[in-house]
């Protein structure tokens, strides 16, 4: 078992940064978005450190470790706490070896396991690539330091539709299902999902009539908060899921899908945490320039400084 976290710790700020980019043709997570060639990690860290986190701890691969000390370290290493973790491929539970041919990682359920060496405090999950905005950061923390004693109680920060969709094409989103009392119950993937010439919403029906969804529909972002008893919660769930596909190459562990067992287990809560924020972020080379955009903005309304490390 982990060790009892104390009222006096703070949150940890884990983000999963060990994509290669391949749709983005390099790699995004250390591309330069910002006027002073800041990065959209480099906000997220900021937005962290304002509201009370003590520790980054980056998930990357070993090919680009390096790099990423270098940077991050030399930027902001006297302002938080940093680890660098390798999201290894050979990292897993007991009696599992990596079948020959493998060369996926696990998925974004074994890339935060990885971390439960230096990890023992709760901890919010970003994407690297992801813009979240600092309310966002904010609330998940205040949630889990207030719930900090019980190791059941997780929660995630959802988005309204309206404020992720993309000028540039459709995108994929996982629509939160919502108790009336303001729990996660599902995570449902939406795919294809595009605002029309009319104004309304839809998305792909599997070859059926398209979907239509509210402006104001809940999704999920990847963005979730977790008490440290993820690691020993998830573990056994992490197992299974070797003993059933360690042999599919491509098959991958997602964190939606062990929390949605943890759910159904009667293991966990979930409180949805909604947020005003814009979220955005990068997928293809053509979002660059709307997400320096935005940063701009930001920058012109106060509240990031143009040099945000000076």
């Amino acid at each position: 078992m982990r060790a009892k976290n104390e009222k006096s710790m703070k949150p940890t700020l884990l983000i999963l940064a060990a994509g290669m980019g391949s749709r983005y043709g390099g790699l995004k997570q250390m591309d330069a978005f910002g006027p002073n060639g800041e990065t959209i990690i480099d906000y997220s860290i900021y937005d962290a450190i304002q509201s009370g986190y003590g520790k980054v701890v980056f998930i990357i691969r070993d090919t680009f470790r390096e790099n990423f000390m270098k940077y991050f370290t030399g930027r902001i290493g006297d302002r938080i706490e940093l680890e660098f973790v390798n999201q290894d491929l050979h990292d897993l539970p007991a009696d599992f070896s990596v079948p020959d041919g493998r060369e996926k990682p696990w998925g974004t359920g074994h890339a935060v396991w990885v971390a439960r060496n230096v990890v023992h405090e709760p901890f919010a999950v970003i994407n690297a690539d992801d813009f979240y905005g600092r309310s966002a950061i904010k609330q998940m923390g205040d949630f889990l330091m207030e719930n900090v004693n019980d190791p059941g109680k997780y929660c995630t920060v959802s988005y309204y539709l309206k404020n992720t969709l993309s000028d540039h094409g459709t995108v994929n989103r996982g629509v939160c299902e919502v108790s009336t009392s303001g729990y996660l119950e599902a995570v449902t993937e939406r795919t294809k999902i595009k605002r029309m010439d009319d104004g309304k919403i839809y998305y792909d029906a599997d070859g059926d009539s398209p979907g239509e969804l509210v402006e104001d529909t809940l999704v999920s972002m990847n963005m979730w908060g977790f008490q440290s008893s993820y690691f020993d919660k998830v573990e056994p769930l992490l197992t299974k899921f070797l003993e059933e596909k360690i042999g599919v190459q491509k098959s991958e562990f997602y964190i939606p899908e062990a929390i949605q067992q943890l759910m159904d287990n009667n293991d966990v809560t979930v409180r949805v945490l909604a947020s005003k924020e814009h979220w955005f972020g990068v997928t293809y080379p053509d979002d660059k320039p709307f997400v320096q955009e935005q940063i701009n903005k930001l920058i012109e309304q106060g509240i990031y400084p143009e040099k945000l490390w000076d």
